[in-house]
């Protein structure tokens, strides 16, 4: 195969593996009320237990990166796309609160192991093609949280039971996965990940992480809160539960994929002001207005807001004076993900001692912060 064929083949790949990723998280977020509703849950129990997926992603993440030096970025991708795919509807069959969360932690070593290996996959293709292509495969991923949250929804709404649905989309990953795994890059090309002693964040760095912690908590409140937000606060049917982040979803996506232009234009520091405030006024949106289709327009604010906040952050962290790239990346990027995928434990604490609507506003006011804390960077 011509060696630009061959790059071509990787890049259509690798954004399929990224539409894995997303298809598979965003999957679990019209499901939770009904795990939520079969285990009897309440707001600051389903917390708990969702503070699994978090915990098996962030603690995988660290072990990926051993993995794909000793095995290649895109056999783990494949073996964590399995797990995904394996696992997603065994969370509806969970018979109590213990094997959700045993069940969640498995599904989240998926998530966070694949995460690793195909923006692994990600910097090979992208060095190939000598320019910056990375927003389009987060844009990938984003769309696949469309795919993923809708189109359960979807099927259940055409009758299949919610079990069933999961099947479905579970067999649509294993295919894409298997089809797509000997036309992503081998790992004869690829660079060694170093693997040192961890690094506590502090200074910059610390500051950076924190900024991107709440952004990432910002993308995970709405993957595990906003199906509950609009089925309990919203009185939205259980099949359209999963519209919220659907709508985020697209926002992100439309915004990641024209991201590269509009940080180009507008300038880091810009983009992460306007950014982080629109995000802000999508939450406070979302909660303050009582009407169902106001939720809908504050989650896709959110989303247009957020979109290319933490594209900058990432950048940034390669950049920060005196501080190596290999010790500020994994730092910004753990600091981040544990946002995302543990924070929103948290917002079903808060949800328990006040409610959800306060919960989630509380995430609108934390964006405020990053908006002004990052105003005199670039």
């Amino acid at each position: 195969m011509p060696e630009k064929s061959k790059t071509d083949a990787a890049r259509r790949a690798t954004l399929l593996i990224f539409l894995v990723c997303g298809i598979g998280l965003s999957s679990w977020a019209p499901m939770v009320p009904f795990a939520k509703i079969a285990l009897g849950l309440n707001d600051a129990d389903l917390g708990i237990v969702l503070l699994s997926l978090g915990a098996g992603a962030i603690l995988t993440m660290p072990f990926s990166g051993v993995l794909i030096n000793k095995y290649g970025s895109r056999k783990v991708a494949l073996v964590s796309a399995l797990i995904v795919a394996l696992f997603l509807p065994l969370l509806l069959l969970a018979k109590s609160s213990f094997i959700l969360a045993a069940t969640l932690f498995v599904f989240g070593s998926g998530v966070g192991s694949i995460d690793v290996s195909m923006n692994a996959q990600a910097v090979l293709v992208q060095e190939r093609f000598g320019k910056h292509i990375m927003s389009s495969f987060h844009g990938m991923f984003s769309l696949g949280g469309l795919l993923g949250s809708i189109g359960l929804g979807f099927l259940i709404k055409a009758g299949l039971s919610p079990a069933v649905a999961a099947v479905s989309i579970s067999v649509l990953l294993v295919l894409i996965s298997v089809t797509q795994f000997k036309h992503l890059l081998p790992h004869s090309e690829e660079h060694k990940i170093e693997s040192g002693t961890l690094v506590l964040p502090k200074g910059p760095v610390l500051v950076l992480g924190m900024m991107c912690f709440i952004v990432f908590l910002a993308e995970g409140s709405l993957l595990d809160w906003s199906a509950v937000f609009l089925q309990f606060s919203r009185n939205f049917d259980p099949s359209l539960s999963g519209v919220g982040y659907a709508a985020f979803s697209v926002a992100m996506a439309v915004m990641r994929l024209t991201g590269d232009g509009i940080i180009h234009r507008l300038g880091s520091a810009k983009v992460v002001l306007y950014g982080s405030l629109l995000a802000a006024a999508g939450f406070l949106i979302a909660v303050l207005a009582p009407w169902a289709a106001a939720a809908i327009i504050g989650f896709v604010l959110v989303g247009l807001g957020a979109a290319n906040v933490v594209p900058v952050f990432f950048t940034a962290a390669g950049r920060i004076p005196h501080v190596p790239p290999s010790v500020a990346l994994p730092a910004v990027t753990t600091l981040g993900y544990a946002g995302q995928l543990a924070g929103p434990a948290m917002i079903g604490f808060i949800a328990e001692v006040t409610s959800l609507p306060v919960a989630l506003g509380f995430v609108g006011g934390l964006l405020f912060v990053v908006a002004f804390t990052y105003r005199h960077r670039d």
